[in-house]
């Protein structure tokens, strides 16, 4: 297994170098607590932070390729007998490193509320339908220039209790791996022109310079006629152009 000095951008030395990936990213993500986001009071640390190496199985895998989804697993709209309720989409992207560099074969995954904004989730028990032909997971791989490509349903917003009235914008959940477990990233895809997102205490947690970086593009260069509209959500994993993490 090969080491990878993330900022020389070059293989580095078999197995025994430890990474030091750069922290250049610390105003794009949003901090741990964020008054308006309520749970965050009761959950964020109440001590800073404390620096911790990475170890080398840290910073060198995981190597998703060896195993990789199956094909069905990145369309939504087709893991079931049926056929889902809602208004049929593609998302599509690239996944790039903190110097722009594309990276292929990494792991990416959603999951989502329904088109009536209900997770397939026992937790979730509000009062909308559940659709029997729709989970909202997926699964990819990107590809050798660090793209993916998922076909799925646009999601409904959905009420949460964090203060009255309260309605979260339709979004979708993504975990983006990159060439290590050091690099993940956990954050969410918003739609443009929603009017939620001016009301939204997760979306506002982010940093302002940073929060466009959420938003996907519509793409009618990806969207297919009479058959479904096109998003583009590129991710930058670290860097002060990361695409930031969320919610705290």
């Amino acid at each position: 297994m090969r080491a990878y000095d993330r900022n020389l951008t070059r293989p580095a030395v078999e197995c025994a170098a430890v990474i030091v990936f750069r922290t250049d990213d610390r105003e794009v993500h949003p901090p741990h607590r964020f008054a308006d986001y309520r749970s965050t009071r009761l959950r964020a640390p109440l001590a800073r932070p404390i620096a911790w190496p990475h170890s080398p199985s840290e910073s060198t895998g995981p190597n998703f390729a060896r195993r990789p989804p199956a094909t069905r697993e990145a369309d939504l709209t087709a893991q079931h007998a049926g056929a889902p309720l809602g208004e049929r989409i593609t998302v599509a992207g690239q996944l790039r490193d903190e110097d722009g560099l594309p990276l292929a074969g990494q792991l990416v995954e959603i999951w989502q509320a329904n088109s009536a904004g209900r997770y397939a989730h026992p937790v979730d028990q509000h009062a909308a339908p559940l659709d029997p032909n729709f989970s909202g997971v997926g699964r990819c791989l990107t590809d050798a220039d660090g793209r993916y490509r998922f076909v799925t349903i646009k999601p409904g917003a959905y009420p949460w209790q964090n203060h009255a009235n309260a309605w979260r914008p339709a979004h979708i959940h993504f975990s983006v791996f990159g060439p290590a477990f050091a690099t993940r990233l956990v954050t969410q895809m918003y739609f443009p022109g929603d009017p939620l997102l001016e009301l939204d205490p997760i979306f506002h947690a982010v940093p302002e310079a940073a929060r466009e970086r959420l938003i996907a593009a519509f793409d009618f260069a990806s969207t297919t006629p009479d058959w479904a509209l096109g998003y583009r959500f590129d991710v930058v994993l670290r860097g002060r152009d990361a695409t930031p993490g969320g919610p705290p």
